[in-house]
Order: C-alpha cells, then sequence, then structure tokens
C-alpha cells in the first residue's frame, strides 16, 4: 500500500480501480457527488480540494489489503509520482519475560490475527516516536524505544516496516482501539511463534526475544 502525499484525479481514478469501484460506488463510498468522480476521469491532473484530500486518505486506509496492493502497484507504473512508500513503525514491547501483542480484525476472510503494535509513519514523524505513540493508543501501555531493530518489506502485505524494540514503563493492557483489534495480551517471549507465524517474523525480532532479561 502507498500513501499518498498530493491526490490528483488520476490517483484518485487508481485507487477507485485498486476498489473495483464503479463511478457510483466511489462516489458513494466517498460521500461526494458523481460528477466530481467523471471530472477526475476527465482531467488526470486536477488537484482535489483538501477536504477530498481526507476522504481519499480515509477511503485508501479502510480499503481491504488486496485493493491496497493493486493501488500499489497501479501507482508504482512509470510516470506516476503522486506517492511514496507506506511506512509502519512496529513496537516490540517487552516486560521481563513477556511480549505485548495484539489481535487484528482481519478486512480479508482470515479472521483474526496476532501482530505487535503498530502504525503508520506519518510524513515527517519519527518511526520511533510513532512506535511509542501507537502503542499506547492501541493498548494503554507506555513504553520507550531500546533499540532499532531495523526494517523490510513485509512478506505478506509489503509493506514498509521499522521495527523497534521497546521496554515496558507502565500501563494495564487493555484493548483501547476495538474497531481495529479484537484484544490486547501479554503472551510469553518464547510462545510468540504459537500467535504469529515465525516465517513472517522479522530474524531480529525472533534474536531478540531469545537474549536473556535482567529484571
Amino acid at each position: 500500500m502507498d500513501v499518498v502525499v498530493s491526490w490528483t484525479g488520476k490517483s484518485a481514478c487508481q485507487l477507485q480501480e485498486a476498489l473495483r469501484d464503479t463511478n457510483e460506488a466511489f462516489a458513494a463510498r466517498l460521500g461526494i457527488g458523481l460528477r466530481t468522480v467523471a471530472s477526475w476521469h476527465k482531467s488526470p491532473e486536477l488537484v482535489p480540494r483538501t477536504e477530498m484530500h481526507q476522504l481519499l486518505d480515509q477511503a485508501l486506509e479502510t480499503a481491504p489489503p488486496t485493493a491496497q496492493k493493486r493501488f500499489a502497484l497501479l501507482i508504482a507504473e512509470p510516470g506516476a509520482q503522486t506517492a511514496q512508500s507506506l511506512r509502519v513503525a512496529v513496537a516490540v514491547v517487552v516486560r521481563g519475560t513477556e511480549v505485548l501483542l495484539v489481535c487484528r480484525h482481519d478486512d480479508e476472510s482470515a479472521g483474526i490475527r496476532w501482530q505487535f503494535p503498530a502504525g503508520v509513519i506519518k510524513p515527517g514523524r519519527s518511526p520511533a516516536s510513532t512506535a511509542v505513540r501507537e502503542t499506547l493508543a492501541e493498548t494503554g501501555i507506555h513504553c520507550l524505544v531500546s533499540e532499532d531493530l531495523g526494517g523490510r518489506l513485509h512478506p505478506a502485505t509489503g509493506v514498509w516496516c521499522q521495527y523497534f524494540l521497546a521496554e515496558y514503563l507502565a500501563g494495564v493492557a487493555q484493548n483501547q482501539d476495538t474497531a481495529e483489534n479484537a484484544d490486547v495480551m501479554w503472551v510469553p517471549r518464547n510462545t510468540v511463534t504459537r500467535f504469529i507465524p515465525a516465517d513472517t517474523i522479522f530474524q531480529p525480532i525472533l534474536a531478540a526475544l531469545e537474549e536473556p532479561q535482567h529484571d
């Protein structure tokens, strides 16, 4: 998936195509007039109004992962200059022998899935501070980044992830984002692969979780 810095008629139409929407369905999804969508098709270089940017941002952020991937492929075509790669900050929060996980509601048919707290790194924001802020917003846990574990393109989602090892400071783990998460839980560090497939976990995370902790 890509984050669009400045929407144009072209990138808006690419999002419509990625969502497999008709003009009518796309207009209804955004809550705008059909003539506006038609104008984007007629004038690809057109820059929508600020409020339209917000509506398009929301439509992209809430799109199913498959649609986000299609959109990324579409805007990656030669000559596309309207987007930059989506970056996500991931917090691997440890508390003694435990690590913090959240259980996401999956937009697709796979049900729900466990992963580390994470959030989109917005332009101009620090990845480390994003990891800390999103952890607090999602789980109620205050943490402090102790190490930058590096980054990669996630093998399942194709999203660029920047990983941070973080230490627990305070708070009680609770699901504070029920729209995205089904549960929040501390699990033993040596059981994390029971919740997240080992082949999808960034290797430096596994190495960090295997290190002995000194309370």
